[in-house]
């Protein structure tokens, strides 16, 4: 897909975003539509997978680590054809599939469950050193919360990655700047994020998150580096595509009221229309 077609397809992921957070009148929204881009080029571009087959066998593998961006994931699985755009909005309802953070036993399309901030990246590392030791040709993504990693055992992983020289393990850092309780930096900075993860023996790639001329110049690069694992820290607006909801801290895990929701709707229509 050409730079047009992914930023459609991206779009209409952010509006599933808004539309399942609404209909659930909960979630995440914040974190769902800052790493909407990266999620659309991984499952319409990058990765090796079979919406008809979750499972084949040698398919890439992906975890969200920040597992409560859950809508964000799941639109971009209902658009890539994985199970109905309509599901979505059944999100955290009673009954209903789709829970409020990732299920691998119910969700096609999900390879691991996810919630517990930090652990998301160690099944990542796990997966990507099984796949060397049965010599197996799968690469493995996972993203990060930029909050998410002042958790430990996020650098525990890290190491384990760095000195086993995964180079088929990619790690994505939503780097939007703002957690829960505020400003990352003001809770518990975790810069310089890219110092850290080279001192890891990461091959580290900082990139706008919602460029996707950089987006697949990292993959591309990712792919290219053998001997360590790679880092792509993603600068990201928290909210992207929705104006009252960037860079705005209290939308991290608000749903909007029916008047927002037609707001939220009516921005990502008019970004649809510059798209034409």
């Amino acid at each position: 897909m050409d730079s047009l077609a992914l930023k459609r397809a991206a779009n209409e992921v952010r509006k599933g975003i808004v539309t399942a957070v609404y209909h659930a009148k909960s979630g995440h929204p914040g974190g769902s539509l800052s790493a909407a881009d990266i999620l659309t080029y991984l499952y319409f571009e990058e990765m090796n997978i079979d919406p008809q087959n979750p499972k084949k066998a040698d398919r890439d593998r992906f975890v969200l680590s920040k597992g409560h961006i859950a809508p964000g994931l799941y639109s971009t699985l209902a658009n890539r054809g994985f199970f109905p755009v309509k599901d979505l909005e059944t999100l955290r309802h009673t009954g209903s599939y789709l829970q409020g953070h990732p299920d691998m036993k119910h969700i096609p399309g999900v390879d691991m469950s996810s919630g517990s901030l930090g652990q998301g990246i160690s099944a990542a590392v796990g997966m990507a050193l099984s796949a060397k030791l049965d010599d197996l040709k799968y690469r493995v993504y996972t993203i990060l919360g930029d909050g998410e990693i002042q958790e430990g055992q996020v650098w525990e992983a890290s190491m384990f990655a760095g000195a086993k020289k995964l180079d088929n393990l990619v790690v994505i850092v939503d780097n939007n700047g703002l957690q829960i309780d505020g400003k990352i930096d003001d809770v518990c900075s975790p810069y310089p994020i890219t110092d850290k993860f080279k001192a890891f023996n990461f091959n580290v790639i900082e990139i706008d998150a919602h460029d996707f001329e950089q987006i697949a110049a990292a993959f591309n690069k990712a792919r290219e580096t053998k001997g360590m694992p790679t880092a792509i820290i993603a600068k990201s607006i928290k909210g992207k595509g929705v104006s009252f909801m960037e860079n705005q801290v209290g939308w991290h895990g608000t749903a909007p009221n029916a008047e927002q929701y037609a707001i939220a709707m009516a921005d990502l229509e008019e970004i649809s229309k510059s798209l034409i």
